[in-house]
């Protein structure tokens, strides 16, 4: 299958760097979200990135406002019905999702591959919800989306040999590097790091060190551009969280237990560098 025209779903730091590599790569994107100022907030983003780009001379003003030019604006689902391509980057949660996909299964046309970006909620479930699963595939890109070269492509149980083929193969035009993944909670990316970010919550809550010495242990020790508290600020101290609860409830193990401590700064509301305040201050 041809994939011409994409819609976004969510316009927040996910959502608008999808938006943003499908653009550079000439693709018409339309860029959807719940209110026009995020939209906009999400299009000001895109443009900062892609500022930055030109003075540091990688690409020219010109070709920054021909892939400007190519992302299109909507606050409705129903600016996604004509697309090939729908990618949900909408906030991380199941009930939000599936009640996108259900939606997306009706407006848009027979042949749209409907893919979604959650970073841990079941695809076979989100499948099930569009009332076409073998249509819908996950398509999980990393955070910066415009840096990272991964993209983990997550096949649910319903999805065809067709969408799986054609995603896979979309992904490497962009330029990225697509790892086929069988669905799980989790997947791969995230079953593996946020435990890591979780058992370095529990290294501090217990007091064996604190969050300087735990992210040095582990950038000096173990290679790591950055450490993982300073990363959970980064991602986001309660997309951690219900991503650890995903985990645990996906399979009842004790091993996936989210950290009090965890638990409770989300309660806080000190979420990490949104908020101004997680594990560090910014």
């Amino acid at each position: 299958m041809e994939v011409r025209k994409v819609a976004v779903i969510g316009a927040g730091t996910m959502g608008n760097g999808i938006a943003q590599v499908f653009a550079a790569k000439e693709f018409p994107v339309m860029l959807v979200d719940v209110a026009e100022d995020l939209v906009e907030k999400g299009l000001a983003t895109i443009r900062s990135g892609l500022d930055r780009l030109v003075k540091k001379e990688k690409m020219t003003a010109a070709e920054m406002e021909r892939i400007l030019g190519r992302i299109s604006k909507s606050t409705s689902l129903k600016g996604a019905a004509d697309a090939d391509l729908v990618v949900e980057a909408a906030t991380e949660n199941k009930v939000v999702k599936l009640d996108i996909f259900s939606t997306l299964g009706k407006i848009t046309g027979a042949h749209a591959i409907l893919a979604t970006n959650t970073s841990s909620i079941s695809v076979t479930e989100i499948a099930k919800a569009s009332g076409r699963p073998p249509k819908v595939v996950g398509m999980h890109f990393m955070n910066p989306v415009p840096l990272m070269k991964l993209v983990e492509v997550i096949r649910a149980v319903q999805t065809d040999d067709d969408t799986f083929r054609t995603v896979m193969d979309l992904s490497a035009k962009l330029d990225k590097t697509p790892v086929p993944v069988n669905d799980s909670p989790g997947f791969i990316a995230n079953r593996i790091l946020i435990p890591m970010i979780n058992e370095a919550a529990f290294s501090l809550m217990e007091g064996i060190a604190d969050a300087e010495a735990i992210d040095n242990v582990m950038k000096l020790g173990m290679n790591h551009p950055m450490g993982p508290l300073a990363l959970a600020d980064l991602i986001g101290l309660d997309v951690c969280l219900s991503i650890m609860n995903v985990l645990h409830e996906g399979f009842n193990d004790s091993k996936y237990r989210p950290c009090p401590l965890l638990r409770k700064m989300v309660a806080a509301g000190r979420l990490g560098r949104k908020t101004g305040q997680g594990f560090f201050r910014y």
